[in-house]
């Protein structure tokens, strides 16, 4: 009856990542530990587990003398962040019509 939830995505701090990424064409790291409540170690771990799964791409550089992490969502990244939300779309919809049965 449920499908089941990419373990990927289904962790808040990654699925907060991607809900941010497939918003805007890039993401600097700063920008990404200002919008959601986790650590700079947390956000790196979650950043690398996402690169794993190809959902993102992640491109180190310099801006002046600083290190300058940028990371982008994969075509790959945006399909699986579609089929996510349309599976919990999914879990609410059954949960709809089981509330409604019930009156």
């Amino acid at each position: 009856m449920f499908k089941d939830l990419d373990p990927i995505l289904h962790s808040q701090i990654r699925l907060a990542i991607m809900s941010i990424l497939v918003g805007v064409e890039s993401a600097e790291f700063a920008y990404l530990l200002d919008n959601i409540n986790t650590t700079k170690g947390n956000l790196s771990f979650q950043l690398s587990k996402l690169k794993d799964a190809a959902y993102v791409d992640i491109k180190k550089s310099l801006k002046g003398n600083y290190p300058l992490t940028t990371c982008t969502i994969t075509e790959n990244g945006i399909n699986a962040y579609e089929s996510y939300i349309s599976i919990i779309n999914d879990y609410f919809k059954e949960y709809r019509l089981k509330k409604n049965k019930k009156k």
